[in-house]
């Protein structure tokens, strides 16, 4: 099956390295305008466009501040001409063990939760407006977690909480907005291969990420875009409100 995105516009946070970089690029090998957005990786995101040509476009914000959201949106509008589905990818994931200084435990998490489901859900309203004013069939695609469903490592309870608000999210936009044109769904990335997880793998093993899975190898970011191309198309759009599991086994349920 071929998919042909040239019609859309489509935003991805977190788009200079890993999930988020392959599904940009994707996106744009389907034809896609697509917005790539960073925070702090400009060197990345640059070569990322050099790659992918005229039809992709650079966004820089930090999504811990809720006017440089309302910015980058609003910027993605006048730089892309439009926007018809959004893919909410950029994450933070920090380790906060509970023996953490109280005060930084608490500035991890509310930063965790910031980033990962403020933003997101600033940036779905912020679409959702935009689609029902211009009578648009709007899509967003949530990059959640395995972690949302089955929880996380005792370090990270941040993460698992802010992934898991992320897909009730999902569920409430699809249940009160799709007669209104818009869809949304869940994608739940088990242990991915990405600079993000490489934390992670430091500290526990490969051999405790491998030894988790059904699979002889860990997920990669390439695992994801093709679903996350097939969402944004339109070819799916009775599976709004679904999650969907990319976790190699390692949590069926």
């Amino acid at each position: 099956m071929q998919i042909d995105l040239s019609s859309q516009k489509i935003l991805v946070t977190g788009a200079s390295r890993g999930i988020g970089k392959a599904i940009a690029t994707q996106l744009a090998k389907s034809g896609a305008r697509v917005g790539i957005h960073y925070n702090q990786n400009q060197e990345e995101a640059q070569k990322l466009k050099e790659i992918l040509g005229e039809k992709t476009f650079l966004f820089q914000a930090d999504l811990s501040d809720n006017q440089q959201v309302a910015t980058l949106f609003e910027e993605v509008l006048q730089k892309m001409k439009g926007l018809t589905a959004l893919v909410n990818n950029a994450g933070i994931a920090l380790s906060s063990p509970l023996d953490m200084e109280a005060h930084q435990w608490l500035e991890n998490w509310q930063k965790t939760l910031q980033v990962n489901l403020t933003a997101t859900g600033l940036l779905s309203r912020l679409a959702i407006q935009y689609f029902i004013k211009q009578k648009i069939e709007g899509r967003l695609v949530h990059i959640s977690s395995r972690a949302a469903f089955r929880g996380d490592t005792s370090d990270y309870f941040a993460y698992a909480a802010s992934k898991a608000g992320m897909v009730s999210l999902s569920h409430s936009i699809a249940r009160a907005y799709g007669k209104n044109g818009s869809k949304s769904f869940v994608i739940a990335p088990g242990f991915t291969r990405t600079d993000m997880a490489e934390a992670f793998i430091e500290a526990y093993g490969e051999d405790f990420a491998l030894n988790d899975i059904a699979l002889p190898e860990l997920t990669q970011p390439q695992d994801i875009a093709p679903l996350a191309t097939l969402l944004v198309s339109g070819l799916a759009d009775h599976a709004t409100g679904t999650s969907i599991d990319v976790n190699a086994g390692s949590y069926v349920h």
